[in-house]
């Protein structure tokens, strides 16, 4: 069953606000069979709204829209529904009732949020928010469903789960979709390709196999379709297993884990600590450490050393390395990473110094030369980043690096 997504805003397109709905939707939207084939952000503007909405009913059996039902007068979209379908607003005592319990002790009544009871008269069921003044609209029209719905994160997906959702797969028969998803390491996505070649050619016609690079990994998603869940799966788990045949250790998880994760699960179950000692990527490791809930069994700290004054008096490094071979070397991460483990008494450490531009590149070590160093006891294992690939990308790939150098000396 396909699926097209709507949102509506010129906070969108201009980058003001970043669309976090859509790919909620989509992940929910899979889970239960539905498959979203298309995504499309449109102004306030009466003529845009009107000609995605009939785009889009054109093409799929569900249109599900976030956006402009607030109370000011850029918020159209109930309006320009209306309009397409062939209707009016009326006003409703439910949702009148539903906006003041929600405003109680809160606002004031106002004409505007009085307004925001006015719900479309025809081709429509009115589904109240509770989390939120806007009402839902679930239209039906010629087998077709549209659904309109507030744009405010949290009040979308209350809304999606407990209403949308139920209602879908209550009104359309679903087909099975199982997802499984492969984390690979030490490949680049071309080389991988090449890899898996014969074994991609013989995957059955109901898998499909997309491939899903990130620094320093390759995610290989499996996708089987099908009447029957449970063949689906089977079928799913007998094509992955294979990969490990071909690509061994390299096969670094089979759940779609984050690196921070699959490091974490791995300190914990060998009741390991670890810190961090960083400097270009400024406290983005930990950040990604500390992200992943029950961390504080393993890491216990990170400094931040910008400065080589730091490196020198909280990290130990020596002024004698640092003149040598300078801040962003081999050297010097190797010594980081031992004052991480010293001055922070923990097991295992990661450390990284580099150049992560846009400036302060020289031509013996341009924007982009990044090392990383990873130590459990007395192992240290170094890694050398070469190419720019801009500053946000040049951090991300040293702390991608960092957890799997980690990972590399654990096992």
């Amino acid at each position: 069953m396909f699926v097209e997504i709507i949102t509506i805003g010129d906070e969108l397109l201009i980058g003001q606000v970043i669309d976090t709905n859509s790919a909620w939707m989509g992940k929910e939207l899979n889970n239960v069979g539905f498959e979203v084939i298309r995504v499309t952000s449109v102004r306030d503007r009466e003529d845009e709204i009107l000609e995605a909405v009939d785009a889009a009913m054109k093409r799929v059996d569900v249109v599900l829209m976030t956006g402009g039902l607030g109370p000011t007068k850029d918020d159209i979209t109930k309006y320009t529904l209306c309009k397409y379908f062939g209707t009016e607003l009326v006003f409703s005592e439910m949702v009148f009732e539903n906006i003041k319990r929600i405003l109680a002790n809160r606002i004031t009544m106002n004409p505007l949020n009085k307004a925001q009871a006015l719900v479309p008269k025809d081709y429509c069921t009115v589904i109240n928010n509770r989390v939120g003044t806007a009402s839902v609209s679930w239209f039906e029209k010629n087998g077709k469903v549209l659904v309109s719905m507030p744009g405010v994160p949290q009040e979308m997906k209350t809304n999606m789960s407990e209403e949308v959702i139920p209602r879908l797969c209550a009104r359309f028969k679903m087909g099975a979709i199982v997802h499984k998803t492969y984390t690979v390491k030490n490949y680049p996505e071309s080389a991988l390709a090449i890899a898996l070649t014969d074994w991609e050619d013989q995957l059955p016609e109901c898998i499909k196999l997309a491939y899903l690079p990130k620094s320093g990994i390759v995610r290989l998603r499996l996708t089987g379709r099908g009447n029957n869940e449970d063949e689906m799966n089977s079928l799913v788990l007998k094509e992955g297993a294979k990969l490990y045949d071909i690509l061994g250790e390299n096969v670094l998880d089979e759940n779609d884990s984050p690196l921070e994760e699959i490091v974490g699960s791995m300190l914990k179950e060998r009741s390991l600590t670890l810190s961090t000692a960083e400097s270009c990527t400024g406290g983005n490791i930990a950040a990604r450490i500390t992200s992943v809930s029950g961390c504080s069994a393993y890491f216990k700290g990170s400094v931040v050393a910008y400065s080589n004054e730091i490196k020198k008096e909280l990290l130990q490094v020596s002024e004698d390395t640092l003149n040598k071979f300078g801040a962003v070397s081999e050297e010097v991460v190797k010594e980081m990473v031992n004052g991480a483990m010293n001055s922070l008494k923990t097991d295992c450490a990661v450390a990284v110094s580099g150049i992560a531009g846009p400036d302060g590149g020289t031509a013996e070590k341009p924007v982009g030369t990044v090392w990383v160093a990873a130590a459990y006891g007395k192992t240290i294992l170094t890694l050398k980043q070469e190419v720019d690939f801009g500053r946000e990308l040049n951090v991300e790939r040293a702390t991608n690096n960092a957890l799997l150098l980690l990972q590399k000396v654990l096992k």
